[in-house]
């Protein structure tokens, strides 16, 4: 099991037999927030407080690709076939990261939606719950 420790700014990982691994990350105050597997067998995170995007494969070995909008907010992440999506809360955003780094957005429709939650739905399209009460439906194939 892997987890983000937010104002511990770590990654932890705990293994069937309660063995506690903790990997502080390399950005002071990033603040992680959101967690999940990756297509490409790592896990990929959300640093809310640095404005960036981590991954840490199972090694422990941490990657960090700052967003474009450093003050962006983003709070969530999830995994589709060949890429993670993840909410910019403060940005009105839903961002795309590929395995590679590379780093593109959808802007959503109603200003200060502010996008938390995300998740893939059973129909392939993304699903981002909104602080607005709604939810906010993206098609994935659309970049």
């Amino acid at each position: 099991m892997w987890l983000t420790l937010n104002q511990g700014n770590a990654i932890v990982r705990i293994t069937a037999g309660m063995d506690v691994m903790l990997y502080p990350l390399p950005t002071h105050g990033a603040a992680p927030v959101g967690i999940a597997p990756g297509p490409d067998g790592a896990l990929w995170f959300v640093e809310i407080g640095a404005g960036q995007i981590g991954r840490i494969d199972t090694g422990g070995e941490i990657t960090e690709y700052p967003l474009p909008d450093r003050d962006a907010r983003p709070h969530a992440i999830v995994a589709s076939v060949d890429a993670c999506w993840f909410t910019e809360w403060e940005a009105n955003r839903i961002g795309r990261i590929t395995m590679d780094g590379a780093i593109g957005t959808v802007d959503l429709p109603s200003p200060k939606s502010e996008p938390h939650g995300i998740a893939l739905g059973a129909d392939g399209a993304l699903y981002a719950a909104l602080e607005t009460g709604s939810l906010a439906r993206i098609d994935p194939t659309h970049r």
